[in-house]
């Protein structure tokens, strides 16, 4: 009887720990799921940029093309391969904000209510892809920690759950310190 009582309880401790591992492998896809609804707005949003520039800065020709090329390589990248769109969408944020430091070279075009407006929308985009970056970094901990952790491992490890990646700057110039002057 009291062997029986003990199988079960193992039994139903694999599965708490089994349905842990799922929730969690959940979560991290979940939030992944954010980060991309954000990043297709943001590539949704920037051949109308491109195009509202493009009127006003026609031989600024290699900035817009850097922009559009990098854009169309994030949105290359295999589905599923997290550090991949995560160095893609490094290199498009770096370009988009050398476009907007183009702007400031044209009156007109800071002016233009239509740039105006997708600047700002962009600069929303923007913050919402950082919110759904720490939730997802968050989402992926929990995740690797349940895969990592004794004993749930052994299950993470029968049941082939992986650790998930983190969508990480791998660029060390988006880390550094903007010099500011007066």
């Amino acid at each position: 009887m009291i062997g029986l009582a003990i199988g079960v309880a193992v039994i139903l401790y694999l599965v708490f720990v089994y349905n842990g591992l799922v929730k969690a492998r959940q979560m991290a896809e979940e939030a992944w799921s954010g980060i991309d609804v954000q990043l297709k707005r943001r590539a949704d949003l920037i051949p109308n940029l491109i195009e509202t520039v493009k009127g006003y800065a026609a031989h600024e020709k290699s900035t817009l093309e850097e922009v559009v090329a990098l854009r169309n390589r994030a949105q290359a990248v295999p589905e599923g391969d997290i550090a991949a769109r995560a160095a893609a969408e490094g290199a498009l944020s770096q370009a988009l904000g050398r476009l907007f430091a183009l702007a400031e070279a044209y009156p007109d075009l800071k002016a233009n209510e239509n740039f105006v407006e997708l600047q700002r929308s962009l600069e929303t985009i923007e913050g919402e892809i950082q919110m759904s970056r720490r939730y997802y970094n968050g989402a992926a901990r929990d995740l690797n920690v349940k895969v990592e952790s004794f004993p749930s491992n052994l299950i993470a490890g029968t049941f082939r759950f992986a650790k998930a990646s983190y969508f990480e700057i791998t660029n060390e110039a988006d880390r550094a310190v903007p010099s500011v002057k007066f």
